[in-house]
């Protein structure tokens, strides 16, 4: 095999997958490094027991926090990344997320980039990762968004009486944006069969779309792709000038191996793409890889996550409940009081018994929770998860330290409008569950629930803008110094809203590859 390619991708997560599935076509030669494994199709892929208490899927990898702490970040490596495992809530970033944003705790930065330039691959994306959803109902949404090509996903009957329960105190819950591949008129031979074991579970059925069955999987048996597992990025080596990436270098069970491409791409994740750059530094690139504003690294963010476990005398009527979501107080508090923005809202996952368990095993152990009453609570459950902007700010950071640990230096910001919104939440409530838990998700310490979300919805660490003083990557998300080297995972998010992020990195990937595609002067063959 020749060690040298027209596209060399690091990390095939959400970006980096999108993006070989949009240049595949035209013909190029293309490799895909993964430090993960193929995911095993087994028992376990739906054992709560495997997956929550012995995480048998999750990282082993330990990471700091700013007081030196080493915790295990919630982070799964393998073919398809963190999508794997993920909720398949796929939702667009709203207008006003692209502007300029005025918060209770500081100001959100505008990207270099507006919607109406990531509209099409939006389009694009939500009909690729069959997203089932329903325009009109969500207040915020733009109001030129073509329907979605599959509806919305039924709500179970407890999911249905909360969103009435909503509507008579004047809410507008909508329909959460999914991705499965859900035929709800023929459920006899529909993939998906709204199981109890979604997010956090990696799906035996292959029926949530992600970026393994989505975007890897169909590119595989192409002549022009090669994926090759088990190989973890180290570092990047550069000419002389500095001024193109000439070698990716990997660790592999067999030991070092070195790869080249024309054009070098990094989708390792927030986190570690800002430690593959720093790892990078040289004499060209003294501060690491691209690094010469000092922003890699940099403006680390991760959504202000609250979950509100409430729960009913009886039993709760709900299988799959992530199917409903609430948008009112996204910009502001519509009944007056406070003009800023709050947050967004959604329903989690079913938990059954184990899946609490394992929530609370980094500091309880589960032998000491008893089963019959981890069960008991779970199916008297909903769960509800509150989601605000976390604000970029340069001292927020991940560090990498002469031995090769990582670091993340964070103090949690723009709490007022998340706290807000809590209450509000908590409030709702009343009358509809006997009593409502909310569980704060803000720091990175051994006594927070972090397995429960901890490093989910990381971004901004390499971000992208016009000004190289400013930002670490261009409006085309190429590195401002370097003339071949481009990231496309999340890193590249200026702020980080307030919903999830994969749809926003599956579009962008689509966006980027269209402009590699015409850099290259390649052509994409007819379908």
């Amino acid at each position: 095999m020749s060690a040298h390619f027209d596209i060399v991708i690091v990390g095939s997560g959400a970006g980096g997958a999108s993006l070989a599935q949009r240049l595949a076509p035209t013909g190029k030669s293309i490799l895909i490094l993964e430090r993960g494994e193929h995911l095993p199709r087994e028992a376990e892929n739906w054992d709560s027991r495997a997956v929550f208490i012995e995480h048998r899927y999750r990282t082993t990898d330990r990471w700091y926090d700013k007081n030196g702490h080493p915790f295990t970040p919630n982070s799964y490596y393998w073919v398809g990344g963190n999508t794997t495992f993920y909720g398949a809530a796929l939702m667009r970033l709203r207008k006003g997320d692209f502007e300029e944003t005025q918060h209770a705790g500081g100001v959100s930065p505008a990207w270099p980039i507006r919607l109406s330039d990531l509209a099409p691959y939006y389009d694009e994306a939500e009909r690729l990762w069959q997203v089932h959803g329903q325009r009109g109902d969500d207040p915020t949404e733009n109001g030129d968004e073509p329907p979605y090509a599959y509806p919305a996903v039924h709500h179970d009957p407890g999911v249905a009486e909360l969103k009435g329960h909503w509507e008579a105190q004047g809410w507008k819950p909508f329909s959460l944006p999914l991705g499965v591949k859900l035929d709800q008129d023929h459920p006899v031979t529909s993939t998906c069969i709204k199981c109890k074991t979604c997010g956090g579970y990696p799906c035996l059925l292959r029926a949530k779309c992600d970026a393994r069955t989505l975007a890897i999987e169909p590119i595989l048996n192409a002549t022009n792709v090669t994926l090759l597992p088990g190989r973890k990025a180290m570092r990047l080596e550069t000419d002389p000038t500095g001024r193109n990436v000439t070698e990716v270098v990997c660790q592999t069970e067999h030991g070092e191996e070195r790869w080249s491409g024309d054009i070098v791409v990094v989708a390792a994740g927030a986190a570690n793409t800002a430690a593959l750059l720093l790892q990078s530094a040289s004499a060209a690139h003294p501060n690491g890889l691209a690094n010469g504003s000092d922003q890699v690294g940099r403006n680390y963010m991760f959504h202000t996550l609250t979950a509100m476990v409430s729960l009913t005398a009886r039993a709760a009527q709900v299988e799959f409940p992530k199917t409903l979501a609430v948008n009112d107080f996204y910009w502001r508090d519509p009944r007056g009081g406070f003009d800023k923005p709050m947050g967004h809202i959604q329903l989690l996952e079913y938990m059954s018994g184990q899946t609490l368990e394992g929530q609370v095993s980094d500091w309880l152990p589960p032998a000491l929770v008893p089963s019959a009453l981890a069960n008991a609570a779970a199916a008297r459950m909903l769960s509800m998860l509150v989601i605000s902007e976390d604000l970029p700010l340069p001292d927020n950071r991940v560090r990498v330290t002469p031995d090769g640990r990582l670091h993340l230096d964070y103090e949690h910001n723009n709490l007022e409008g998340h706290e807000r919104l809590v209450k509000t939440l908590a409030e709702s409530l009343a009358g509809f569950v006997d009593q409502a838990h909310p569980i704060s998700q803000h720091h990175f310490q051994l006594d927070s629930l972090l397995p429960l979300y901890g490093t989910a919805h990381q971004s901004g660490t390499v971000r992208f803008g016009a000004e190289p003083q400013s930002s670490v990557l261009d409006p085309w998300c190429k590195a401002h110094e370097l003339d071949n080297l481009y990231v496309v995972d999340t890193s590249f998010f200026v702020s980080s809203a307030q919903v999830n992020p994969t749809l926003t990195t599956v579009a962008n990937a689509m966006r980027v590859g269209d402009h590699l595609i015409e850099r290259l002067g390649a052509k994409v063959a007819a379908a």
